[in-house]
């Protein structure tokens, strides 16, 4: 018999244990166990099919009975248990029925409990929410990586879905190898109570790894509160001087050019909203899906540090990218505040606006503004649902950010010839399509990793000559020039920088392609920005204590943000299960975990490396343009 309890008691279960010698699938052994509420059935040998419809038969089968309700105005009740045993066996099978009352069935909070499964032999248990708890983390470990697991979150409902073929069709659910965490909160269960389910798989196919596998498995259980860019062609701005200075390239008229750079502020504001909308949509969908599911198989959160709030399930991961937000705000007031100052000595004519140091165009800052703000935005939606699917939204404005501060450090002192906002952006138009190719193709053919590799390769080339010739180069004609051979050592290295890059990717063929390309343009950009600072010390130019602060901070915090961004706490290069091994529990302020400091950190580096671009060339405001080198 099963006691069904008020709350003031504690429920009991029972187990019913059967075991056969008999392996005759001809003739099984069915068990039926009839309660007041439900009816329980099974044979033995019990059947499961794998992968490739193998068969895995089991002698040995027992099964947790589902506990009658309780009945606060009777209190305890006992309840009457049928078991049928019948066969169609023209001879006598032998068997074993054990039926025993659980001692411990009921979880209790920060109390580790340890029990043993197999896949005919699944185990679940109640959880009774505390007066003062509101939500709890399930914390399950298992002393080996396998077998492959599933962890489940049932309401408090008969029968209870407990064996691999009906175990997703209720609650919430995760596949484990080695540990899984599921939050949960009070106010999704009415009664305050659920049952926590545990089923092992009959193979690790599932988990990611081979098959067969063994057939038994022990878990140990514990609980708490729980960017290529196009250049255009100046013309004849220049006779062939032994030397070009800024007045060379600064002979365009200056509102002309302030316009020009200014479309690139509007543009990325349409690109932004068009681009963002629908991913909104999109992530919005997922979370529903996991939702109404209950399958938390589909995204790839940090299950250990996961804060739900409303309808999202890890609220951390999305409000940590608030950062990105607030720091791509303040640089545009900064950007504003300098852009009003300047107008402000245009009107009054001052010599030194006119003549003297880096032409003031302030479009492109505002354009990396935004830029890093819309990274914010996106970077929460990718963490809504975080998966491979969905990746490149996280990505997508990286690589604009990227480009956009290429661009910006090549207009410094090529201002009459960096590229147009149109060409700019149509080229990150073509990058973002390599990359959802990427996604799409990426994974495992091989002719998408030539063709890419080769595209790589030619760009390479292609951006190189137009940069070492500014744009002189015709084909089958060079003019007469002196070869700068700084700028040609930059080339050489970027470009060795690039084949290498080309080359690993058509080796190894990473799985994760939007890294790698992202990778692609932070390398370039950050070679370009060292050459950029050298050359200015060979040509005497001082670093001002602010832009060299800047540089200093900029180096400090990006080595801490990349510190925490290398802690994996996830991957959804691995199964679900696999992923949740690298799972870990919050370290800041007991709601942030270890990407939530990267995502912080990541925007103090941004912000600070978006100041170097607007400070490092102070020192040349009293300087006339005609004195200053191009590089």
């Amino acid at each position: 018999c099963s006691h069904v309890v008020a709350r003031e008691w504690k429920v009991d279960a029972v187990r019913v244990y059967v075991n056969s010698s008999s392996e005759n699938l001809q003739y099984p052994v069915l068990f039926v166990v009839r309660q007041q509420k439900g009816v329980l059935s099974w044979q033995v040998p019990l059947i499961f099919r794998g992968l490739y419809q193998r068969t895995y038969n089991y002698q040995e089968v027992s099964r947790t009975l589902c506990p009658s309700e309780p009945a606060p105005e009777t209190g305890p009740s006992d309840q009457i248990i049928f078991v049928d045993v019948a066969s169609m066996a023209p001879f006598n099978i032998a068997y074993e029925l054990l039926v025993t009352r659980l001692e411990s069935f009921q979880l209790e909070t920060n109390k580790p409990f340890n029990f043993t499964a197999s896949p005919s032999q699944p185990q679940y248990f109640l959880y009774k929410f505390p007066q003062d708890v509101d939500s709890v983390i399930i914390k399950v470990v298992s002393d080996a990586v396998y077998p492959c697991s599933v962890v489940s979150v049932q309401d408090i409902v008969c029968p209870v879905y407990d064996l691999d073929h009906n175990v997703e069709f209720n609650g919430v659910y995760q596949s484990m190898t080695k540990q899984a965490a599921i939050t949960v909160q009070r106010k999704d269960f009415p009664g305050e109570q659920f049952f926590v389910v545990f089923v092992i798989k009959p193979e690790d196919y599932a988990c990611g790894g081979s098959v067969p596998s063994s057939i038994h498995g022990k878990l140990c259980w514990g609980q708490i509160l729980l960017v290529c860019l196009g250049y255009g062609v100046a013309g004849n701005l220049w006779s062939l001087t032994v030397f070009l200075y800024l007045s060379d390239l600064s002979r365009k008229d200056r509102r002309i050019v302030s316009k020009k750079y200014k479309i690139y502020f509007w543009n990325i504001i349409t690109i932004a909203v068009f681009y963002a909308l629908p991913v909104i949509q999109l992530v919005i969908t997922y979370q529903t899906v996991v939702n109404v599911t209950g399958n938390q198989d589909i995204c790839y959160y940090n299950f250990l540090c996961a804060h739900p709030l409303g309808v999202l399930s890890a609220f951390n991961n999305i409000l940590s990218n608030v950062g990105h937000m607030l720091l791509g705000f303040l640089f545009l007031l900064i950007v504003l505040r300098r852009d009003i100052l300047h107008r402000r000595a245009m009107e009054m004519k001052d010599v030194y606006t006119l003549d003297y140091g880096i032409p003031k165009h302030f479009g492109l800052f505002y354009a990396m503004g935004i830029a890093l703000m819309m990274e914010g935005v996106l970077s929460a939606c990718y963490h809504v649902c975080p998966n491979y699917s969905n990746f490149q939204f996280d990505t997508s404005f990286m690589y604009m950010i990227a480009g956009l501060c290429m661009l910006k450090l090549y207009q410094t002192r090529h201002p009459d010839i960096n590229a147009s906002a149109y060409s700019a952006y149509a080229s990150f138009a073509v990058v973002i399509c390599l990359a959802v190719l990427g996604v799409v193709f990426g994974k495992n053919d091989m002719w998408f990793w030539v063709i890419f590799s080769l595209i790589h390769v030619l760009a390479s080339l292609a951006l190189s000559t137009q940069i070492y010739y500014m744009g002189r180069f015709k084909m089958g004609k060079c003019h007469n020039q002196t070869i700068l051979w700084d700028r040609m050592v930059l080339l050489i290295v970027g470009n060795l920088v690039n084949w290498s890059f080309a080359i690993f990717g058509l080796v190894y063929r990473p799985r994760d392609f939007a890294s790698y390309i992202l990778g692609i343009f932070i390398c370039n950009l950050l070679l370009y920005l060292a050459f950029y600072i050298i050359m200015k010390i060979r040509s005497s130019e001082k670093l001002l204590p602010i832009p060299l602060f800047c540089i200093v901070a900029t180096a400090v915090v990006w080595a801490a943000a990349l510190y925490f961004f290398f802690q994996t706490l996830s991957s959804w290069e691995e199964t679900p299960a696999e992923s949740r091994e690298k799972n870990r529990s919050c370290i800041l302020l007991g709601f942030f975990d270890d990407h939530d400091v990267w995502h912080f950190l990541s925007a103090a580096a941004l912000f600070f490396s978006f100041l170097v671009l607007l400070t490092l060339d102070d020192d040349l405001d009293t300087v006339r343009r005609d004195k200053i080198p191009v590089f």
